[in-house]
């Protein structure tokens, strides 16, 4: 199972949001090249970055920031907040990143996850983010009164490659993943899944791990590196394990 860790962008700092909140957020003081770097020297190959600032202006904003992670370091990287035209796409794909994830822009608008899926083979990730089973779009600001796994159903032969799916009540509580929530979407969905929100352990690693769905692909990790709940060592371990 591939472990991500994750870095999440705002005013070029590192921060963590609880639950996708702009107003409860903690900013860590390690930049995010530095902590990209840190990511690579304990061996892990995969990278989950957001960039929050993108997110809320609807454009990329740190573009400059990934750029530098992708020209230093060899990871691969999937990227994500505020990717809402082709033009946004081309800057990330340019860039040399593995994934860009499209997520509010793909729920309101069907037709755009599927031209981008024609158009960027292989390299669309759709950001599927849920509280209470109901999609959340913009930030989370807003609801989209849709189902996830009937929005699902409807765009699964578009062509994304991997999907990314966050439990919103979780994320950035440390509370768990909702493994059941997340197997229910690997079921219903065409493309590998990524478990994200709520890590709060090594034991949340393994619990995964031993997760009998072949089609998910891995795990994202945020907050509990940060505050320090899971060492990167003992993270790292797990990629042998």
């Amino acid at each position: 199972m591939k472990i991500f860790p994750a870095i999440d962008i705002k005013d070029k700092k590192c921060v963590r949001l609880v639950k996708g909140n702009f107003d409860n957020k903690t900013e860590y003081e390690i930049s995010p090249v530095d902590q990209a770097s840190k990511y690579k020297d304990y061996g892990f190959k995969n990278l989950h970055i957001v960039d929050l600032d993108g997110a809320l202006a609807g454009e990329t904003v740190n573009l400059d920031i990934i750029q530098k992670i992708v020209s230093k370091f060899d990871l691969n990287i999937e990227i994500g907040g505020g990717v809402r035209n082709f033009e946004s796409i081309q800057k990330y794909n340019d860039s040399g990143v593995e994934k860009i994830i499209l997520g509010s822009a793909a729920i309101k608008d069907k037709n755009f996850l599927k031209e981008a899926c024609e158009r960027f083979p292989n390299k669309i990730a759709l950001g599927l983010d849920a509280k209470d089973g109901y999609l959340s779009v913009s930030g989370w600001k807003e609801n989209s009164n849709q189902l996830i796994l009937d929005y699902l159903k409807e765009v699964n032969d578009y062509g994304a490659s991997r999907l990314i799916f966050t439990d919103i009540n979780r994320d950035g509580m440390k509370q768990g993943p909702n493994f059941e929530e997340t197997s229910k979407v690997a079921d219903t969905s065409n493309c590998p899944v990524i478990i994200s929100g709520g890590v709060s352990s090594i034991d949340d690693i393994k619990k995964a791990k031993k997760l009998n769905n072949n089609n998910i692909e891995g795990i994202i990790v945020g907050k509990a590196i940060y505050d320090g709940d899971i060492k990167l060592e003992e993270l790292a371990r797990e990629l042998d394990a």
